[in-house]
């Protein structure tokens, strides 16, 4: 699968995003999904996850409450729906996917073998 990830822009803190994820050359339905960011000297991070079917999601603490991950399979797109958006959040974003090797997984966990090419949010104060 190919993913290319959107979306992203220069905005004031407590502003709204959303990034988008388009999948092609396979079906987005097939896989685990989620979204990753780096920021300026950090490392990678996880930052929301969610099942095949959309009804399982996982979110890193620090943006509980403030971000919602969503999918639409049909339109084989993921999407990050960002709110109340925070200096701390400036970070390139990346999409991923992957196939779990098992039944019961966790999202945080899952070996994510395909990824976008980032889309970079800038939050300012």
């Amino acid at each position: 699968v190919q993913l290319q990830a959107s979306g992203g822009g220069v905005v004031q803190a407590g502003d709204s995003l959303r990034l988008s994820c388009v999948a092609s050359r396979d079906t987005l339905s097939g896989y685990v999904m989620a979204w990753f960011r780096q920021a300026p000297g950090k490392e990678r991070e996880f930052v929301s996850g969610i099942n095949f079917r959309g009804d399982s999601t996982d979110h890193v603490d620090s943006v509980k409450g403030r971000f919602a991950i969503f999918r639409d399979n049909a339109k084989n797109t993921l999407y990050l729906r960002m709110n109340n958006l925070k200096v701390d959040d400036t970070a390139v974003y990346y999409c991923a996917a992957g196939r779990p090797s098992s039944v019961f997984y966790d999202l945080r966990s899952i070996n994510y073998k395909y990824w976008g090419q980032g889309t970079l949010v800038t939050v300012s104060s």
